[in-house]
């Protein structure tokens, strides 16, 4: 009994129940439309919350509160911009891709829905499209494990590939069994699980360093120590740091386990309601990530003697401050948060990437008539390849979560965004157009940092690119047959909805 650790049994029941819920909806899943969509079945609550904690992944407990802890408040641009390109996404963008995936050829995934789109061209755009996912989600699904084993690693003392194994494991699990209901269901409970943690965590830093004058008092001689401006939202940084952090919000136009949330709602109208509590859900999350790190350097200045807690890595600083502060019952409740944000994405991943996969390649070359019960079976086997080389990738102990979300989320943005906003906005977008911005979008973000060694973030250029690729092919080429007929339908059916 003298080994015992409270922590244990609170992860355990955690991963006990996403497994049941895997079991249950393992049974609601009758055919591959189900398996990566839910049947277009989510009611608002569910589309708000799946939405918020597939998007904020590990980083949200590990990555944002690290990086405004090595260097403040400048930071919280990247939350700015999140907030701004969130709610621009769900105000501009979800209701009509709802609406415009159904009427092409009721599309599954993003690949099938350009090809159906743009008419011409179908299996080129299915095929590159799909290529992009595979590249940059293999890559997101390392971030998530990477910050899976940490967590592991460093509450149970375990070597880094043990953790990073069984932090990818459950995920995998539930995954691979119960496919987008299971990701679905267990979101909401994993996004209700970050939501009470980025609350109760800042409220008792603020509570042990003494009130708001102690923590005033306490950032100020840490920056004094450090030589830094804690409390400034521009000092320290200039304007190009500014642009790169808040350009953050423009992955949101172009990534595809988001954008699964809004094409599996049940109605437009659910939509509204779901952009109401998605955006109040995120927003006191980042401001609670924000908080954490801004108050843990004024907790760490009070308490030096404590730093150790976070093993030389600013990305522990949630993990610290929870063991430190909470009765190690809540601390198990509390730090199941940065798991259940890390298996709220990764899970979501690992479904596109199986969706791409099986619907996009499978189906779509090898077997057309592939049976229902084949291909919810074939993605299953994909969850389970997309895993294997995404923990291949994180096997690296020095990786950083943000880092490795920052390439990922960039690619996304700059090849999807663009694509996907002017897709349901301009009929004139033809196919030629499409692929040349999702290449140009793709292109510049791998190749921008290597050739020009720009602090500028490549999703900045790469976004660009992508537009004006778009609009100047599009405005040289001509839609194929029926396209923007089919486009005046499907912008109608949305007016009518959404009215």
């Amino acid at each position: 009994m003298g080994n015992f650790n409270p922590m244990y049994v609170t992860f355990g029941i955690y991963l006990v129940a996403v497994l049941l819920i895997g079991l249950a909806a393992y049974f609601s899943t009758k055919n591959f439309g189900d398996y990566i969509l839910g049947g277009r079945s989510l009611g608002s609550f569910v589309t708000a919350m799946s939405a918020g904690a597939s998007d904020m992944s590990g980083w949200l407990l590990m990555g944002l509160p690290g990086a405004i802890y090595l260097s403040g408040l400048s930071e919280a641009w990247i939350a700015i911009g999140l907030t701004v390109g969130a709610y621009f996404n769900w105000l501009l963008v979800a209701g009509r891709l709802r609406i415009h995936t159904e009427y092409n050829n009721n599309a599954l995934t993003l690949p099938e829905y350009f090809a159906s789109r743009f008419g011409a061209h179908g299996k080129l755009i299915k095929v590159i499209a799909a290529a992009i996912i595979l590249f940059f989600f293999t890559i997101y699904c390392a971030s998530g494990i990477v910050a899976g084993a940490r967590l592991f690693q460093s509450l149970f003392d375990i070597d880094y590939t043990t953790a990073m194994w069984l932090g990818a494991g459950a995920t995998i699990a539930y995954t691979f069994i119960g496919g987008f209901l299971a990701v679905s269901w267990t979101d909401t409970v994993q996004a209700t699980l970050m939501f009470f943690a980025l609350l109760l965590t800042p409220i008792m830093v603020y509570l042990a360093v003494g009130g708001a004058d102690e923590m005033s008092a306490a950032v100020q001689a840490a920056a004094s120590t450090a030589g830094k401006e804690y409390s400034s939202l521009i000092a320290g940084t200039t304007l190009l740091g500014i642009v790169s952090t808040a350009a953050w919000g423009l992955g949101y136009f172009g990534q595809p386990h988001i954008l699964a949330r809004f094409m599996a709602a049940d109605t437009v109208k659910s939509l509204k309601n779901a952009r109401r509590i998605g955006m109040s859900w995120m927003v006191l999350c980042l401001a609670g990530a924000v908080a954490v790190g801004y108050f843990g350097i004024a907790y760490f200045g009070h308490h030096p003697e404590q730093v150790g807690a976070m093993d030389g890595n600013p990305e522990r600083i949630f993990i610290a401050l929870a063991t430190l502060l909470f009765n190690p019952w809540i601390a198990g409740v509390i730090l199941s948060a940065i798991l259940a944000a890390v298996m709220s994405t990764l899970s979501c991943q690992l479904l596109v990437c199986s969706s791409a996969i099986t619907e996009d390649f499978y189906k779509g070359f090898l077997r057309p008539d592939a049976a229902q019960s084949e291909l919810v079976w074939i993605g299953r086997l994909m969850v389970l390849a997309v895993a294997i080389i995404a923990i291949i990738i994180a096997a690296d102990p020095e990786s950083r979560v943000l880092g490795l979300v920052s390439y990922a989320w960039a690619g996304f943005g700059a090849a999807f965004g663009p694509v996907v906003i002017l897709s349901v906005f301009w009929k004139r977008m033809t196919a030629a157009g499409a692929l040349a911005g999702m290449l140009a979008g793709a292109l510049v973000v791998v190749f921008w940092k290597p050739f020009t060694g720009s602090g500028l973030y490549e999703i900045v250029p790469g976004f660009i690119a992508c537009a004006v690729a778009i609009v100047a092919v599009s405005l040289l080429t001509k839609p194929g047959a029926g396209i923007e007929a089919r486009f005046e339908e499907a912008d109608a059916a949305y007016k009518a909805a959404a009215k």
